[in-house]
């Protein structure tokens, strides 16, 4: 780089991160740094922030006047919509220097679609989305965060809460002009505004992580009307509601309970394939004598297919899901604590 100073028309935006971070000096710097996710951008500001040079004064301040501006635009647009930022900054730099803070704005967030609902109330969400079309609905409640979700989810009707959680089992990918179209509807309707993002949405796995996060009664509901409506998705769904790492949330009486039910030669297979913390926790509800025999087994089976560990696995899990069924065992999911009766 040339040691000519730096003008902020031939700056790129990772260029103005880093005079950014410089000015703000390295012990905030590092903060902001650890908190960039992707981590090819967090290498191209470095790269930036070492091979930067000379920046006179105006470019600094011009650069620092950018930012605030986007920073001052980023909250009028989480406390008011779009609307209101477009007002606020119109009255504050001019119609058309709004325009383009705004532009740049849209360009620089990555925020997820819809993210403005997951600071609404899940009752007062409930209402408002009772009378929407279901497929709206699970299209929204497949991008929040899976505890928003399930809150909200919970708040249905059952009616309405049965159709959307198939509906969200069932989605693959949005199309982007269907997501800009469906986020239209929903800033004009609800006052917020979204950066659109092509992303993958819903499905299996996303229904499954926001029933674990239901309560017991909203998750009963869904499943027996999945189970009525489309066995094989049900099926599915409570494949993926407990894994077989999660045989460390266990408390050790259904640890106990289970291997009653599971064969030495089965439960040796299936920790092949397992991370430490759940060997010792199978390990910790065995006698001496039983975690030698079983050591042994694993260390004597050697090298094992991988498809072969996660039908154990599964297997397991079956068993697991069935005691659960019959109440003989307690699957803790999520933050939910149950409360025990003397």
């Amino acid at each position: 780089m040339s040691s000519e100073a730096l003008s902020i028309r031939h700056m790129t935006n990772s260029q103005k991160v880093a005079a950014l971070l410089i000015a703000l000096g390295p012990k905030t710097a590092s903060e902001i740094m650890k908190n960039i996710e992707d981590e090819i951008e967090v290498e191209h500001i470095a790269l930036e922030i070492a091979s930067l040079q000379r920046i006179n004064p105006e470019t600094l301040n011009a650069i620092l006047a950018e930012f605030y501006s986007l920073f001052q635009a980023s909250g009028y647009l989480a406390s008011g919509g779009v609307s209101y930022a477009r007002q606020l900054l119109n009255e504050a730099y001019g119609e058309n220097q709004a325009d383009k803070i705004l532009e740049r704005l849209v360009a620089t967030l990555q925020t997820n679609p819809f993210d403005f609902f997951n600071n609404a109330d899940p009752a007062q969400l409930a209402t408002s989305f009772q009378n929407e079309n279901p497929q709206l609905v699970a299209l929204v409640l497949a991008y929040l965060k899976p505890e928003r979700s399930a809150a909200v989810l919970g708040a249905l009707s059952p009616e309405m809460q049965a159709d959307v959680a198939q509906r969200i089992a069932e989605m693959d990918r949005t199309n982007p002009e269907v997501l800009r179209e469906v986020e239209r509807i929903m800033e004009n309707k609800f006052s917020s505004v979204v950066t659109a993002d092509f992303s993958m949405a819903g499905g299996v796995e996303s229904l499954a992580e926001i029933i674990n996060r239901s309560d017991r009664t909203t998750e009963k509901a869904i499943l027996d009307s999945l189970e009525m409506k489309d066995p094989e998705i049900a099926e599915q769904v409570r494949e993926l509601m407990f894994v077989f790492e999660d045989i460390i949330h266990l408390d050790d009486r259904s640890i106990q309970r289970v291997l009653r039910e599971v064969d030495t030669k089965d439960l040796a297979l299936s920790l092949k394939g397992s991370n430490t913390d759940v060997q010792e926790k199978i390990f910790r509800n065995m006698s001496e004598r039983a975690t030698t025999m079983l050591k042994d087994d694993m260390d004597y089976m050697g090298p094992v297919r991988a498809k072969d560990v996660q039908e154990k696995q599964t297997f397991i899990v079956s068993i697991i899901r069935a005691l659960e069924g019959t109440g003989e065992i307690v699957v803790s999911r999520g933050s939910e604590e149950d409360d025990f009766i003397e």
